[in-house]
């Protein structure tokens, strides 16, 4: 039988796990308890099925000797708006949220970084579109959240199939809203990230244009307030926790279905979707070192953002990182592992 989508309204929760891509969400934040013991707490910026389901699935949150306590956002802006503000120590985002951030001048660095396959960042065009090329686009209707991974992977997918950003007409939209337009014609392609890139897949209710694979970066990142940096207490609680974050990451390369079954509980995605999201996009990443080609290659992003009037102002990223958590990682442009992904 022809699965279904999801009613927009459902999809809803997804937001909430997209802090490696989130756009313009709201600021929402909630209390998501805290673990461990000690004296120091680290505040952790989190999304659901993010960094603490997948630390928990991983047995990482064992044994701590300082305690985390975690608050839930709805996407990356708001999340490095908290660690601006100080209210959070550290978080997790994607390649282009920080970009904006660096842009408004906020107090941010990026601490630690992910390299993984940019299959999972798509331009979808309905199974009716007689859509072949991403050249085609030209003139076409294309939804897209703002300031996401997304917005950027279309800007150089379009780059590269030699039109400008300006030959499409863009629609800004968060995810539950664009899916609701792509799947009543209402645009004519989507620039999106995985999960979403599955849901549509597995529901056969769309197919991929273009991918984001050798035209975007492949990263995500920590990012941790300069504040919490400067406490040697919670430095040292950082650096702990991200070679446990590193470890979970590793897990899930031999604990697919384990991962994505919790990924499923805690954002309620259907089993496949989420299982096929984990092989294409989760077990290619790799932790790798925040190192010179990592900050030129967002630079390009932002030095692209500023010519389009997106960011007001020249960012010189490397202000934005800090380099003191590499210890013997590999450097950012080593190959991610493979995808197993459909």
């Amino acid at each position: 039988m022809r699965r279904r989508l999801a009613p927009a309204a459902l999809l809803l929760p997804l937001a909430l796990l997209l802090s490696a891509c989130g756009g313009t969400s709201s600021a929402g934040t909630s209390d998501g308890g805290t673990d461990g013991q000690g004296s120091v707490t680290l505040d952790v910026g989190d999304q659901k099925g993010g960094s603490e389901a997948i630390l928990r699935a991983a047995g990482e949150l064992k044994n701590l000797d300082y305690r985390i306590k975690w608050s839930t956002f709805t996407s990356g802006p708001p999340l490095l708006e908290a660690i601006n503000a100080g209210a959070v120590d550290t978080g997790g985002v994607g390649n282009t949220p920080p970009v904006f951030a660096a842009g408004a001048n906020s107090k941010i660095k990026v601490v630690a970084a992910w390299h993984g396959t940019s299959k999972g960042d798509t331009i979808l065009v309905p199974n009716g579109s007689k859509l072949t090329s991403a050249a085609e686009l030209k003139g076409r209707s294309i939804a897209v959240a703002q300031g996401s991974s997304a917005h950027y992977q279309l800007v150089a997918s379009l780059k590269k199939a030699g039109l400008s950003f300006g030959d499409v007409k863009v629609k800004y939209l968060q995810p539950a809203d664009a899916l609701a337009a792509f799947t009543s014609g209402k645009v004519d392609a989507w620039a999106v990230w995985d999960p979403y890139t599955s849901q549509v897949l597995q529901a056969r209710q769309g197919r991929v244009l273009t991918t984001g694979d050798g035209v975007t970066n492949g990263l995500t990142f920590q990012v941790a307030a300069p504040k919490a940096l400067k406490d040697e207490k919670k430095a040292a609680a950082l650096k702990d926790y991200l070679q446990r974050l590193r470890r979970a990451y590793k897990w899930v390369y031999s604990h697919e279905k384990e991962w994505a079954k919790v990924w499923a509980k805690d954002t309620g995605l259907p089993e496949d979707v989420a299982l096929a999201a984990v092989k294409r996009t989760y077990t290619t990443r790799i932790a790798v070192a925040v190192d010179k080609p990592l900050i030129s290659s967002e630079q390009q992003i932002a030095d692209t953002f500023t010519r389009l009037k997106l960011i007001p102002r020249k960012v010189d990223f490397a202000d934005f990182t800090d380099a003191r958590f590499n210890d013997d990682l590999p450097p950012s442009t080593t190959t991610p592992r493979p995808s197993e992904g459909s």
